[in-house]
């Protein structure tokens, strides 16, 4: 039963082939091209592969120049760019004599009435909205050359950990949707190179993006018994930093200068904790405003967002040093509370010394001078004591019998009880105050420490990148 139906359908495009081959243009003496009716044939046919043996593939050549990158959407993972597109095929239905047809070698045909090539790109996410060229170019061999405007959306992984110096590598596989690898067969048009000299002509001067290298090569892809010919072309594109530099790394780094050099402000007489806090909050409404500049993405965080995330956190143990330094600085209003001895052990003696603490000058006198001053000290005669001398030739009853002499004998000894506290409160004052001064440049140098081994860090990271 099978053999008589296999027999017909042989037959009937074996027929059909001896047709078809039948089917040249023809044109007419004293007119130039084909005649209208040769071609109507031909457009008649528009359903049918124009090959004269269905057995042979349809050999198409595909080239692009990227004109445009139109945006980057990092949180859908979306690229748009612009393409110019070109497909060469052979339609061997279209082919003329052009002697006899007065010297004619190309014509241009409405593609609509032609078969095209189902060529598509696997990643395409969304319609493509450009303006579709309604012509094609036909040549007298029968080669076909169309030139389309392509508006590609299509999906890409997109890395923004080094952002805003990142580098992006996107692929465009250009395939058939429906004819197999007996159809239809792909091969790139011009060189890789070429496509990539061409498009970096255009690309070079237009928007953020710009073009590194295009390079591609030619698969099979496999689905079950059929196999479909590819062409996958990698677009390496890198963003052109000097907007976010300016806008944001630049900013961010006076802020943080401000932020170390406000530990040269006198902590004992300048409230350095309010300069800090408004420093803090000047930091955040800077965030704010430059948040919509941040690309987002749930795949990740860029490098930039960490780096922000770190410097408001520098900021803020920058902002609790001060609060540290400003209660040692203020031990001494609790009761004149002495400085512990193992403080002095370790503040003022080995950590002063390993950040080269300056003294002051009548801390650093030679003993020798000192003693002197103390002995000076201790023969020079007190006010008070020099005042009560006389009153004591005087017998205590006369004092006590003169109630002024009383009144100023109490007198004298609450203003030497004043002043004997008074040198007591300065003299623990001071201590503490050195106290505060060595923890204060000790809390400094490590906080500059900090820093710059945060920017080695981030500076070698985005390099590595860079590079790559």
């Amino acid at each position: 039963m099978r053999q008589p139906w296999r027999f017909i359908l042989t037959s009937g495009f074996f027929l059909l082939a001896v047709y078809l081959c039948q089917c040249d243009l023809t044109c007419k003496e004293g007119h130039s091209g084909p005649t209208y009716e040769s071609m109507q044939t031909v457009f008649d046919r528009i359903s049918f592969r124009p090959a004269v043996n269905l057995s042979n593939p349809t050999i198409t050549n595909i080239s692009f120049t990227l004109y445009a990158v139109l945006g980057v959407n990092e949180k859908t993972q979306i690229l748009t760019t612009f393409l110019w597109l070109r497909l060469y095929w052979h339609h061997q239905f279209l082919v003329w004599d052009s002697d006899a047809c007065g010297g004619v070698t190309r014509i241009s045909l409405p593609v609509k009435e032609l078969w095209v090539p189902d060529i598509i790109v696997y990643e395409f996410v969304d319609d493509d909205v450009s303006q579709q060229c309604p012509y094609v170019y036909v040549n007298h061999t029968g080669h076909i050359r169309w030139d389309r405007m392509l508006r590609l959306v299509s999906a890409c992984n997109l890395e923004i950990f080094s952002f805003p110096f990142d580098v992006q590598n996107c692929s465009f596989t250009f395939g058939s949707y429906m004819h197999t690898i007996k159809d239809v067969r792909l091969t790139p048009a011009l060189s890789f190179e070429e496509m990539s000299g061409n498009s970096k002509q255009y690309l070079e001067a237009s928007g953020e993006w710009e073009l590194v290298n295009i390079y591609g090569e030619t698969s099979v892809l496999k689905f079950g018994i059929d196999e479909w010919d590819i062409i996958t072309f990698w677009v390496v594109i890198k963003r052109r930093p000097v907007l976010y530099v300016v806008n944001l790394l630049i900013p961010s780094s006076f802020l943080m200068l401000i932020d170390i050099l406000s530990f040269y402000l006198p902590p004992h007489s300048v409230d350095r904790a309010s300069f800090k806090m408004t420093l803090i909050l000047g930091y955040t409404v800077f965030l704010l405003i430059m948040n919509d500049l941040l690309p987002s993405t749930a795949n990740g965080t860029p490098l930039i967002g960490i780096y922000f995330s770190v410097c408001l956190a520098l900021m803020v143990i920058s902002l609790l040093e001060t609060v540290i330094i400003t209660n040692v600085l203020h031990s001494n209003s609790k009761k004149y509370r002495e400085v512990p001895h193992w403080v002095r052990v370790v503040i003022l003696k080995h950590i002063a010394r390993m950040i080269c603490y300056q003294w002051p000058e009548e801390l650093v006198q030679p003993s020798a001078s000192r003693g002197s001053t103390q002995d000076d000290k201790t023969d020079r005669p007190n006010p008070t004591t020099s005042m009560l001398i006389p009153l004591l030739f005087l017998g205590p009853g006369v004092v006590s019998s003169v109630p002024e002499l009383r009144q100023i004998c109490q007198d004298l000894s609450d203003l030497r009880a004043h002043l004997t506290s008074m040198q007591k409160e300065g003299v623990l004052q001071e201590q503490w105050c050195h106290v505060g001064y060595v923890l204060d440049f000790l809390l400094f140098r490590i906080y500059l420490l900090l820093i710059s081994c945060y920017a080695m860090v981030i500076i070698c990271m985005w390099c590595i990148w860079i590079n790559q």
